[in-house]
């Protein structure tokens, strides 16, 4: 009895498709200065036509803009999966699961931090701000806390130096090799607990109340 081989080609949902779509631009804006790749591209890299591109994300610009900001945004979901127990245990598996992340992102989330090609022009800033803000609650969800507590502004704010620091400890890691994965792990997910469990109590001592 022989078994056929499965099918190289199957038809795919819309979701799947667009999914697709977004992985295989993803790669080639992750290899090539934004100039350098087309929407033409991206379809033949996708195995689909050129205007199924422009029907789920607009143009190579919008698509592009959708990239940055999946790359940069911690999503819900890495929120949910911690575990309970102390801070400093859920500090170590929030920082491993965002080095898994940027590790099968590959060069996309290092091309995403500094974008270059498209411009930085107001669009493109207003997409990293939002991402670092958004990025910035999630962290503040998973130590207990909201940017719409007390002090929430101040909180967000700290968070998203920190995230200054976890770009910086990126290069190192990903373009430098200075600093292995394990090293990164220890310098964000030490200074994650101390952010969190001395400078945050400081700085709500010390703000003015309204």
């Amino acid at each position: 009895m022989t078994t056929e081989p499965a099918p190289r080609w199957r038809r795919l949902e819309p979701d799947e498709r667009k999914e697709q779509i977004f992985a295989c631009a993803a790669r080639l804006f992750a290899d090539r200065p934004y100039s350098e790749v087309s929407t033409s591209d991206i379809a033949a890299e996708a195995g689909v036509a050129r205007g199924l591109i422009n029907h789920y994300f607009g143009t190579k610009r919008e698509l592009y803009l959708e990239i940055i900001r999946r790359a940069l945004t911690v999503p819900r979901l890495a929120v949910e999966i911690l575990p309970d127990g102390p801070l400093e245990l859920r500090a170590d598996v929030a920082i491993d699961w965002f080095l898994d992340m940027v590790t099968s992102q590959g060069k996309m989330w290092l091309a995403a931090i500094a974008p270059e090609g498209i411009g930085r022009d107001l669009e493109v800033e207003r997409i990293l701000e939002e991402a670092d803000r958004e990025s910035a609650d999630r962290v503040l969800e998973a130590v207990g806390l909201s940017r719409e507590s007390e002090h929430g502004q101040e909180l967000n704010a700290l968070v998203r130096a920190f995230g200054g620091m976890v770009k910086a400890a990126g290069r190192e890691w990903l373009v430098r090799g200075s600093l292995d994965r394990a090293q990164v792990h220890t310098l964000l997910s030490k200074s994650l607990v101390t952010l969190v469990g001395e400078v945050f109590p400081e700085i709500q001592r010390a703000a003015p109340r309204t």
